[in-house]
């Protein structure tokens, strides 16, 4: 998913990319484990001391998380429309979760990727056909990839306690926020409230974009993250 930002951003810095359990070519184990924690050994692992750290979604939450509870590790902060942990979802973002429960536990991968991308990549206010094919059918072939990952019964996804829904004003580094305008209501909050509660944080809206704005904007998403990098890093 980070493609179309890999050339650039490596033009100048090091870059890592990582598979979360469960994405990519990543299988969940069984047992215990937290996604912030395998980012801080993966780091450790690689050898890096302190990184800019950069999160889309799902990845923002993990990226916020791994900041809250290794901020040492962490020099600055880009989240392109993050979840957090502890925000209370709407009740049109519950009742997409149930529905993707469903046509997953029924076994029809395809029904439930095609909700996904009604919701995160069409988004509340435009139908498919105004939103770019290719742009689409990308995202596709990842989520059925997702899909088909097996979360075995007995692995236990630890969380932060108390949650960073409760715990933002304790990120003291420079922080990035991009949003799109067409994004789920949800996620429109999220970015609000982190530009509220977060000292010093930048909130960037994406016009004409979704939730996925470095899949659907990708020179304007890279020109405002590598203007940010370069300030960052002096």
């Amino acid at each position: 998913m980070w493609d179309l930002q890999w050339e650039e951003f490596a033009a100048e810095y090091r870059v890592i990319r990582a598979d979360l359990r469960g994405y990519g070519r990543t299988v969940v184990p069984s047992g215990q484990f937290s996604y912030h924690g395998d980012v801080a050994a993966l780091l450790r692992h690689l050898g890096e001391e302190s990184s800019f750290v950069i999160g889309l979604s799902f990845g923002g939450r993990v990226a916020i998380g791994f900041a809250l509870a290794f901020s040492e590790m962490v020099s600055a902060l880009i989240l392109g429309a993050p979840a957090v942990g502890g925000h209370q979802p709407s009740e049109e973002l519950l009742r997409f979760s149930q529905e993707e429960d469903r046509l997953l536990e029924r076994g029809d991968l395809a029904g439930a990727t095609e909700l996904n991308l009604r919701m995160w990549v069409d988004g509340p206010f435009r139908t498919r056909d105004q939103v770019d094919a290719g742009v689409r059918e990308q995202v596709r072939r990842m989520q059925m990839d997702v899909f088909a990952v097996p979360f075995p019964p007995d692995a236990e996804r630890q969380e932060l306690a108390p949650p960073a829904m409760d715990r933002l004003e304790e990120l003291q580094v420079p922080t990035l926020i991009l949003v799109g305008e067409l994004d789920v209501p949800d996620f429109l909050c999220i970015a609000d409230t982190l530009d509220r509660r977060v000292a010093g944080a930048r909130k960037v809206f994406i016009p004409g974009g979704a939730h996925l704005p470095s899949t659907e904007k990708p020179e304007e998403f890279n020109r405002i993250v590598v203007d940010f990098l370069n300030g960052a890093s002096g």
